[in-house]
């Protein structure tokens, strides 16, 4: 017995060893970004100018493998010139999505006795047009920063500006923003500077750098007046990060809508500038025997063809041997069906995840009712949505910093002001479809009349007004509040009445 314990303990034990698997070794992978968050923001800005030759510079210079095959990269061989057309989507994009938002945006309230005093700062500085410039700038370049100017000689109120991601870093700690630093260069003869402002909780410091060594501020006259360290009473900062999408590839930066569509815009140019291309090597030949050319009878050339003006040219036979009296028109076949539907793919990549075809107004498959447009309006929708999240979250900072910094220009306490940004709806159903289905809603007893009118109105009323409407309805219905009954006993009189 022992003799088999043994023998099945050595098979168990060879087997454990035949079966031993050892761990994968640790595998590493390194890559090389092409860009910075910098150098990407160079090239989203690029294509959203929109000049196809600052394209074609660009794509020619830039480093990568990838980047040498592009279309906007290519180098025709000698005498076959490309032509190559920019169908300028990226900025219509950028402005298409800029103008839905600031469109649809209501009135900016402020809370309390501030009101008067933010219109004010608004109207100095020029709040809704940099508001538009900013919300351009972030769908651009990913992110950026309003930041509060303070110079008594220019204004009496605080400036408000913002400046472009490109030109912004933040400090992080913790996954807190500790600090802005905005930077602005100076070229002059001596040399390239640049100037950056800190702009951390209750500081502001300023530096000029040369060669990124420190040089004193009054070393050009741009810098002069500037204050090296500027402090002030109060833990908050005089400047407001701005951003509606979160980079993947740049941590704590904003990401563009352009992200991720090079090679989809590329691909878009390439598909329309072969179109072109075919039309304009398509075009008819006219094949036309010797002896029925025109001549000058003075000189005996062949007159050049005009034509605007030569209908039709009256010529002798030709006696010529062989020779043939026809004149002879060749129209290449163009594959219009494949050029089309080649186009239609690559701008569907193009606005994929970012903006319906139908807002732009191009109605790719033909659909023509109203729902139909409606669905494809979604893709649109949910990048508004993103978007008036970002201007509701960050406009409120935005009103509170200015008016704390007014505070603390004009040596007032300092208290926090509250503000809410209203915004209009955007390609939601017609009235009469909204009555339909709200009333049918309302009739099978799964919604109130509170959100009946809610539903119906949205944010074009405002809540005093919707309580209204509710109290009218209720009442019209006979279900209005009755006042409820009470009971008073005076000197062991019973007495019955109502409440006011």
């Amino acid at each position: 017995m022992r003799l088999i314990d043994k023998m099945a303990d050595t098979i168990r034990n060879g087997l454990r060893s035949f079966l031993q698997i050892n761990p994968p070794q640790q595998t590493v992978f390194q890559v090389t970004e092409q860009t910075d968050y910098y150098g990407n923001a160079a090239v989203n800005r690029i294509w959203a100018r929109g000049d196809a030759n600052e394209i074609q510079e660009m794509y020619k210079l830039m480093p990568g493998e990838v980047n040498r095959v592009r279309f906007w990269a290519a180098v025709p061989t000698a005498g076959n010139d490309i032509n190559k057309l920019h169908t300028g989507l990226p900025k219509l994009m950028r402005r298409i999505l800029t103008d839905i938002v600031i469109s649809d945006m209501g009135e900016i309230s402020v809370d309390g006795k501030w009101e008067s005093t933010w219109a004010d700062i608004a109207k100095d500085s020029e709040f809704e047009d940099i508001l538009e410039e900013a919300l351009d700038e972030v769908l651009t370049v990913g992110d950026g920063a309003f930041r509060i100017v303070l110079q008594p000689q220019l204004s009496e109120f605080p400036i408000i500006e913002f400046i472009s991601g490109d030109c912004v870093e933040y400090v992080m700690e913790r996954g807190r923003l500790k600090e802005i630093i905005f930077r602005n260069v100076y070229v002059k003869k001596e040399g390239s500077y640049t100037l950056e402002e800190h702009y951390g909780r209750n500081y502001v410091r300023s530096v000029l750098l040369k060669g990124g060594k420190e040089v004193p501020l009054n070393t050009i006259p741009d810098t002069e007046a500037l204050n090296p360290d500027v402090t002030f009473n109060g833990d908050f900062m005089l400047a407001v990060r701005f951003m509606a999408f979160k980079s993947d590839k740049y941590k704590g930066r904003g990401a563009s809508i352009f992200d991720g569509k090079a090679d989809s815009f590329d691909s878009l140019d390439e598909s329309w500038s072969q179109w072109m291309d075919a039309l304009r090597r398509g075009r008819s030949r006219e094949y036309i025997p010797d002896g029925m050319l025109p001549i000058n009878p003075r000189t005996g050339e062949i007159q050049p063809p005009n034509p605007f003006d030569n209908a039709y040219i009256k010529v002798s036979k030709s006696m010529s041997e062989g020779s043939s009296n026809e004149i002879d028109i060749k129209q290449p076949a163009i594959p219009h069906d494949s050029y089309q539907a080649t186009y239609s793919n690559a701008l569907d990549l193009a606005l994929q995840g970012v903006l319906s075809p139908s807002t732009l107004g191009i109605d790719i498959k033909k659909l023509d009712n109203a729902e139909a447009q409606r669905e494809k309006e979604k893709v649109t929708l949910y990048t508004r949505n993103k978007l008036v999240q970002a201007v509701q979250k960050t406009i409120p900072k935005v009103i509170d910093m200015a008016l704390k910094a007014y505070m603390t220009l004009h040596k007032m306490q300092l208290e926090d002001v509250s503000a809410e940004v209203a915004f209009g709806e955007y390609a939601n159903p017609s009235f009469e479809s909204q009555v339909e289905t709200v009333g049918k809603a309302k009739a099978q007893g799964i919604m109130s009349t509170e959100a009946c009118v809610d539903e119906m109105y949205g944010d074009s009323k405002d809540q005093e007004w919707k309580d209204t409407e509710v109290a009218r309805i209720k009442e019209e219905l006979g279900i209005a509040k009755e006042k409820e009954p009470s009971v008073s006993m005076e000197a062991g009189a019973f007495t019955a009445g109502f409440e006011e």
